[in-house]
């Protein structure tokens, strides 16, 4: 007798572990070192020589992440971020943390994503930085307008919390020159429990995220266990990675290439499953990582638009109006759940009907 496979939305937004994620935190907490340590700078490590660049500084959230990287690019009262409606609540947070104002932008109907064009149209006097987000793990060029926007002294923070792993041409999203930030909370398609990097675009500002997270202790950690004194130059905030969470990154850092073969599989069971679905639109993808929380059909949950919460103060909305198609979009668009958390019924219907036969999702080979 075939086994049924039913869904159980208790199993929604749970990582999917690969078994060896207990013994590596386990191995930190035999050392005795619970806070930043020689583990989160052999995190830092890997995933810049994953995605080919310089130098990478690892912090406890991705909120944290795009905070440090906004206070790094100079961003401060009296400044506006563009930044689209399309997106978590995380995004703006930070952007308030900082004293500056979120100027809100719409997005392009087919990607869920800002456009270059779309950005640049919002820029003001007052824009010190734009902030695109990656939704649902897809790329934006902003090569186009690069020139400009440095001209105008204007940075690209990337909130690219999604998009671990994915590519902007032949190149790693966080590789293109652009202060980047990752998350690797629990639903994200490489997690460390709870985490977040920053790409940084110089050295310079390499050393500032650095002393920010560490309450502007000037030492590494290094150099603080060889001597009994420290010093603090500067604002800072507790902001640091555990080793405890970068132990559990880099066990799941070891096994990305088959969890992204997964998301691929999952990806195109969903196009042909709900291909003839009246009243479902399929995000136009290029095995994007799309993501959804707890989706139960059609009307599957997207965060709400910033812009209809509660605005403080010295809140603008885009010049294109009241964003009405952001609202819309919750009601017509699935977004695919291709995260690390594949271990949900939807995922596991998708692939039991594919013939994997492992109500688990376990990435396959």
């Amino acid at each position: 007798m075939t086994a049924t496979v039913r869904p159980d939305a208790g199993r929604n937004n749970t990582p999917y572990l690969y078994g060896e994620e207990a013994a590596a935190v386990a191995r930190v907490l035999e050392g005795g070192q619970y806070g930043h340590s020689e583990v989160t700078e052999e995190f830092e490590r890997r995933i810049a020589a994953f995605l080919g660049v310089r130098d990478a500084v690892a912090v406890c959230s991705g909120t944290a992440a795009l905070h440090t990287a906004l206070l790094a690019a100079g961003v401060g009262p009296g400044h506006e971020v563009v930044v689209p409606s399309m997106t978590f609540c995380a995004s703006v947070q930070a952007i308030l943390s900082v004293g500056a104002t979120p100027r809100f932008v719409d997005i392009a109907p087919a990607t869920l994503c800002v456009t270059d064009q779309l950005v640049i149209d919002a820029v003001t006097d007052r824009t010190r930085a734009v902030m695109p987000v990656l939704f649902g793990g897809r790329a934006i060029d902003f090569s186009r307008v690069h020139k400009e926007l440095d001209a105008r002294d204007i940075a690209i923070v990337e909130d690219a919390a999604h998009a671990f792993g994915s590519r902007n041409r032949a190149r790693c999203v966080g590789a293109t020159g652009d202060l980047t930030c990752f998350s690797f909370g629990p639903i994200k398609n490489l997690t460390c429990g709870q985490g977040g990097i920053v790409v940084p675009r110089t050295p310079a500002e390499a050393d500032t995220i650095r002393r920010i997270r560490m309450l502007g202790v000037v030492q590494s950690q290094a150099e603080r266990g060889r001597t009994t004194s420290y010093r603090v130059n500067g604002f800072g905030l507790r902001y640091q990675m555990s080793g405890i969470n970068a132990a559990i990154g880099l066990a799941q850092l070891d096994h990305f290439e088959k969890a992204e073969r997964t998301r691929r599989i999952l990806w195109r069971a969903y196009r042909r499953a709900l291909a003839d679905l009246d009243g479902v639109h399929l995000v136009a993808a290029r095995l994007a990582r799309h993501r959804a929380s707890r989706p139960r059909g059609p009307d599957a949950a997207v965060p709400p638009a910033p812009h209809r919460e509660r605005h403080r103060p010295g809140h603008h909305r885009s010049r294109s109006g009241p964003q009405e198609f952001g609202s819309r979009i919750v009601r017509t668009v699935l977004t695919v759940c291709l995260g690390n958390y594949c271990r949900s019924p939807f995922a596991a219907l998708a692939l039991a009907k594919r013939g994997a036969g492992d109500s688990r999702c376990a990435p396959p080979g």
